[in-house]
């Protein structure tokens, strides 16, 4: 699962994932629209529930924050691959 919000100069991208023992990790990522500015993050989750919980609380804080949803979609779709490909530059840099 990959969701990305946006104002009109920042954005937020988490990327929910298993990786290969089977342990779930909360990805995020964020940073200036157009620069290098920004940050990468990795958490373990407990389990999916938590994850998710996390997730909830993110949601609630970027609108809060007045950044607005523009991607919601499965890791495995075109656009979700894209994004995990642009999450992985960010983990090199």
């Amino acid at each position: 699962m990959i969701i990305r919000w946006e104002s009109d100069h920042d954005y937020v991208l988490v990327h929910i994932h298993q990786d290969m023992f089977g342990d779930w990790i909360f990805s995020r990522a964020w940073g200036q629209i157009g620069t290098q500015f920004g940050g990468l993050k990795h958490m373990l989750a407990d389990d999916h529930d938590q994850a998710m919980m996390w997730l909830g609380d993110e949601s609630t804080i970027q609108a809060s924050r007045g950044l607005r949803k523009v991607l919601d979609v499965e890791a495995e779709s075109a656009e979700g691959q894209d994004a995990v490909r642009q999450l992985s530059l960010l983990d090199n840099a």
